[in-house]
């Protein structure tokens, strides 16, 4: 099959490569759409350390069942599907409590990271464990489903936060996952402010929902909250860009007794302010990818209830995938999410 290879940093090639193997607990799926993602795109220089090549990454993806392993009986060739890009055991104490984020054993496709090597999607084929497939509503087209991952990422962070009807939420970042996350706040029943320097994405914010937009650069943005909230403050901020600046413009934002919910995930180590957070009786919480959400993130995208097309930059076969990655890398202005398709 074909295969886009990290062959070494900042080089990835098309290339020749065996078909995985598929198991008798697994599916064998023909990759028909794979996003990618900001964590490849720090992965492609060694930034992350969880890109080891020789390696194929991609996580975000859907396609066709084509084989079944002789233990599977809930899908079989022809069935259109997506999967978690965590790899769980379905056994361990936090998998058998739902918790599949947090598995003992968690592998994620894509990454090499010296523990594991999982081979990923931006290949023709990709071997996938039953028990994290799942199937596509009908009209769901594949370039969609393949950003169920994402979705997935949202609606995990912001059922971790316990958002009720009425709530104040500020979204800090209004990059993709934090487009989302908005979305998905609106969902729950929040009144949702967004918060970014990008006077372009903030503008995509309201559209897909935000009441309130704030460019970080133009505003006091903890003060333009109080004042927005008859100076209480956000019920629920949720930070989805991972720096010390916007963790502490997160802490600013919200109320007495409220809840900050860490999303982003760039910095290893940042800077927090503890008086604040012990001063005030803050919740400050840590949100890890999703727990099982996808059927429910699928049903959300097919009602139109989280919409994903306005944040699709383009689609890319495997061929030009590398470009796009060094201009991914390069910072071009105004991409959000491209999606490879290596059919």
């Amino acid at each position: 099959m074909k295969a886009l290879l990290l062959s070494k940093y900042r080089k990835l090639d098309v290339t020749d490569f065996d078909e995985p193997d598929c198991g008798p607990d697994d599916v064998l799926v023909q990759v028909k759409a794979c996003g990618i993602c900001g964590s490849d795109i720090h992965g492609y220089d060694g930034s992350t350390g969880r890109r080891v090549p020789p390696l194929v990454m991609g996580h975000e993806a859907s396609g066709v069942v084509s084989k079944v392993g002789g233990n599977v009986s809930d899908f079989e060739p022809g069935d259109r599907v997506t999967f978690d890009s965590t790899v769980s055991c379905g056994k361990c104490e936090f998998c058998r409590d739902g918790r599949i984020n947090l598995c003992d054993h968690r592998m994620v496709l894509g990454v090499s990271c010296g523990e594991y090597r999982r081979h990923g999607a931006f290949a023709e084929y990709v071997s996938i464990p039953q028990h994290i497939c799942y199937r596509l509503p009908d009209d769901l087209p594949f370039h969609h489903a393949a950003m169920v991952e994402a979705v997935s990422v949202a609606v995990h962070a912001v059922k971790r936060s316990s958002i009720r009807e009425g709530d104040t939420v500020v979204v800090v970042g209004s990059g993709m996952i934090g487009l989302l996350t908005i979305q998905a706040a609106k969902h729950a029943g929040a009144t949702v402010f967004a918060v970014d320097l990008n006077a372009d994405r903030l503008s995509l914010a309201k559209e897909l929902g935000a009441e309130v937009v704030l460019k970080a650069d133009d505003v006091d943005v903890a003060a333009e909250v109080r004042q927005l909230t008859n100076g209480r403050g956000a019920d629920v901020v949720l930070e989805v860009v991972g720096a010390t600046g916007t963790i502490q413009t997160a802490i600013d934002c919200v109320r007495k007794g409220g809840t900050v919910t860490l999303v982003g995930n760039v910095s290893p180590h940042v800077e927090i302010p503890l008086q604040a957070v012990v001063s005030r009786e803050l919740n400050l919480l840590g949100s890890c990818a999703s727990a099982g959400e996808y059927p429910e993130c699928l049903d959300l995208m097919s009602r139109g209830a989280i919409r994903v097309e306005p944040l699709i930059t383009a689609k890319s076969s495997l061929e030009e995938a590398p470009e796009w990655f060094e201009r991914l890398y390069a910072g071009e202005k105004g991409a959000m999410k491209v999606i490879v398709e290596p059919g």
